[in-house]
């Protein structure tokens, strides 16, 4: 019954929501990282503030990113070339969202004890969390743009059984 709800790309509404909503996250990541060396560099404490708050909106936000990317991934019908590169996405992803949530705590603590520097060590986390971003980046863009994921002429291939 499920399938008579499915439109040509596989999905009970127009486009995948996915993407839209993990670009919000890895624009309040990048951005709140970037607020963060600009306060450390420049002295504005105002941006360790927007800092904080984007990190933590991106943390809620990648629970949602997930959970419609779960939801989208299970319609997709991956072939078997995709699947190692799904899998791997769907990993990162969820040690992504954790890794969020354990940095925006610990940018909490920097937080309520209104440092005037941000510690170095946080910093350097903070920027590997942005390299993994990036790679996970890379990876959904695969997922579309390489393998055709939820884009029509793909969806059509796969049920007409031509990609395996």
């Amino acid at each position: 019954m499920l399938l008579l709800l499915l439109n040509s790309r596989n999905l009970p509404y127009p486009d995948p929501l996915h993407p839209i909503i993990v670009h919000f996250v890895i624009a309040m990541v990048f951005f709140s990282v970037f607020c963060d060396i600009a306060g450390h560099v420049t002295g504005n404490f105002n941006l360790f503030e927007v800092s904080f708050w984007n990190l933590l909106v991106a943390s809620v936000s990648s629970f949602l990113a997930i959970i419609f990317g779960q939801f989208e991934a299970g319609l997709a019908q991956p072939y078997e070339v995709v699947k190692p590169v799904l899998n791997l996405h769907t990993v990162i992803g969820w040690s992504l969202a954790g890794l969020i949530v354990m940095i925006t705590a610990w940018r909490f603590v920097i937080r309520i004890r209104r440092v005037k520097k941000i510690p170095t060590a946080y910093l350097g986390v903070a920027t590997v969390l942005v390299m993994l971003v990036g790679f996970q980046v890379y990876l959904g863009t695969r997922l579309v743009w390489v393998y055709g994921l939820h884009i029509e002429p793909v969806v059509q291939a796969a049920k007409e059984g031509i990609l395996q």
